[in-house]
């Protein structure tokens, strides 16, 4: 992704060979180097500039984007690029102007705004100043080569400035959730200290006074003791209700977190829009199934899948018993179902929630053969008949 240092091997190759696919420009001085109007000796000079000036151009670039470097070591690279561009295509052709628009890249790619604005017009102007001494491509190659490496360079300062948001714009978001974990945490101790606070204090207090009243009384002793036992039951009922409204999970919040997962892993995700209004006089306990199915069937075509593209569905059905579900369709194009499949924890767990919900779990292929297809159910409630349609009674 932008912004972010390789962290496979597929990642590194990939950004390596968008680098290393620009040097398909050289093969114009390459093809006028071997050509027959230059001598041998200066095919051997000319090919060891050329590879130096490759070489030198590598590692500014590759540099730059895995470790900091320093300023004066930046520009004397770049003075090496700019005066061996200017060397090579006086001495050598035309066709080796284009050493000059690696160098304008390379100023945008590795110095900050406020000096690439002056070094790219400076490797500009020189190209224009060596190009006005071949009269052949005076009519073109203000075209051909100055504005290329203008806009170049100047094109490369703001895809560095783009990933500089970006990462910027990570740290953010990363500094957002980190804030938000700690109000919940913060809030989630306020109210547990708010509910067992004075139940406890109760407690603690009846305790002490029950034993004060033991031996002497103990029929006193007794009712403290039933006071305390009725008063752990409710801060227990209390804890639970509060936990339950903690883990309560609702498809429109586990949708929005799929679509994040999905992003992030690149897995493009196709929703259906009846999912995204989401279902509509849906009971709480079904609805928090279909959304615990969701993030178990996201996660696992993010960790285990492979997959390049997810689809979300959510349909109602009915079912032959004349009941009426609600199916959510979690569909990738991954790998798909191992051949001795077996539910895993995750799964497992889904099954007995689902159950709880009157409802079930469908797992196997995908339609096509490839891939992976979960499928939850939970029943919806089955309209009442109309009166048209209820039989006529005889009088």
């Amino acid at each position: 992704m932008i912004g972010q240092a390789p962290t496979t091997r597929r990642q590194a190759v990939a950004k390596v060979m968008w680098i290393v696919v620009w040097l398909i420009y050289f093969a114009g001085p390459v093809a006028e180097l071997f050509g027959e109007d230059h001598s041998v000796a200066t095919r051997v000079l000319g090919a060891t500039g050329l590879g130096l000036f490759v070489v030198t151009y590598f590692v500014v670039v590759f540099r730059h984007m895995w470790r900091t470097q320093t300023r004066a070591g930046l520009y004397s690279a770049l003075a090496v690029m700019l005066v061996m561009s200017t060397v090579l295509a006086w001495f050598l052709g035309p066709n080796w102007l284009v050493l000059f628009i690696f160098t304008s890249v390379a100023s945008g790619v590795v110095l900050p705004w406020e000096e690439a604005r002056w070094t790219i017009p400076v490797a500009t102007v020189l190209l224009l100043a060596v190009g006005m001494r071949f009269p052949e491509i005076r009519g073109y190659y203000l075209f051909a080569y100055g504005l290329p490496a203008m806009g170049s360079g100047y094109t490369m300062v703001g895809v560095q400035y783009l990933i500089r948001t970006t990462k910027e714009l990570r740290a953010a978001r990363e500094e957002v959730a980190r804030l938000a974990a700690n109000e919940e945490r913060l809030r989630m101790a306020r109210d547990l200290h708010d509910l067992l606070g004075h139940s406890l204090s109760l407690i603690t207090l009846k305790s002490e006074l029950a034993g004060r009243m033991l031996p002497g009384t103990p029929e006193a002793a007794a009712q403290q003791v039933a006071d305390i036992e009725r008063v752990s039951r409710q801060a227990l009922v209390d804890v639970r209700e509060a936990v339950t409204g903690y883990r309560r999970a609702t498809l429109a919040v586990e949708l929005a977190g799929a679509r994040a997962a999905l992003r992030t892993a690149g897995i493009t995700a196709t929703v259906d829009p009846a999912l995204e209004s989401g279902p509509r006089g849906l009971p709480s306990d079904e609805e928090g199934a279909l959304a615990w199915a969701l993030r178990e069937a996201v996660t696992n075509v993010v960790r285990h899948s492979g997959a390049r593209r997810c689809e979300l569905l959510l349909t109602e059905e009915w079912e032959a018993d004349e009941r009426r579900y609600l199916r959510l369709a979690v569909l990738d194009d991954g790998a798909g179902p191992p051949r001795a499949q077996h539910d895993g924890n995750g799964l497992g767990g889904l099954r007995e929630r689902l159950a709880l919900a009157d409802g079930r779990l469908e797992t196997g292929p995908a339609p096509g053969g490839r891939g992976f297809a979960l499928h939850a159910y939970v029943p919806l409630g089955t309209p009442a008949p109309s009166a048209a349609d209820e039989p006529a009674t005889l009088p």
